[in-house]
């Protein structure tokens, strides 16, 4: 797998699996995930900006952001905003953290209209470098589906190039 190359797989109708090589040490990209002055430079697809990255990075604690299209050329979507809200459930320093995601409204209110997922992030370091696997576990085969008719994977491919753009500016 190329340092830039996302894979992908489903497992089990319902578990999307992405994983990632990053050419950068773990503990620096396990610090992308968990600072919002860097969360800001790199979290959303390309034309997205977080103009809101409320941070409590503890096992309990929530992470409540809103991303919001700043490129006109994205057409309907320019000025259109997505909030989302994190409950952490455990963090391993610097090798995991899972989560639960929810889509929100601006007050923090998650949107039961939207699958919500569980996540897993594991960071493995190999050689200096760090491979990223995200396991994400919808509740049926439908929510994984609504979620990918709604264009995830290219914004997770747009959002961790993004991430390995930022990890070259503050390596």
């Amino acid at each position: 797998m190329s340092i830039n190359e996302l894979k992908s797989r489903v497992e089990n109708d319902r578990v999307l699996v992405l994983e990632r090589n990053f050419d950068a040490p773990r503990d620096l990209v396990f610090k992308m995930f968990k600072e919002p002055e860097h969360l800001r430079h790199w979290w959303g697809p390309n034309g997205w900006e977080l103009p809101v990255c409320h941070v409590d990075f503890r096992p309990g604690g929530t992470w409540h952001f809103c991303m919001k299209c700043m490129d006109q050329g994205q057409g309907e979507y320019y000025g259109m905003e997505s909030w989302g809200k994190v409950v952490y459930k455990d963090i391993i320093e610097p090798e995991m953290i899972t989560y639960t995601d929810y889509f929100s409204d601006a007050d923090g209110n998650i949107d039961e209209t939207i699958p919500s997922s569980e996540i897993t992030l594991e960071f493995i370091d190999i050689d200096g470098k760090t491979k990223l696997i995200n396991r994400t576990e919808y509740e049926s085969a439908e929510a994984l589906n609504k979620v990918m008719d709604m264009g995830m994977l290219q914004g997770i491919t747009e959002t961790w190039n993004r991430l390995e753009e930022h990890l070259k500016e503050v390596k």
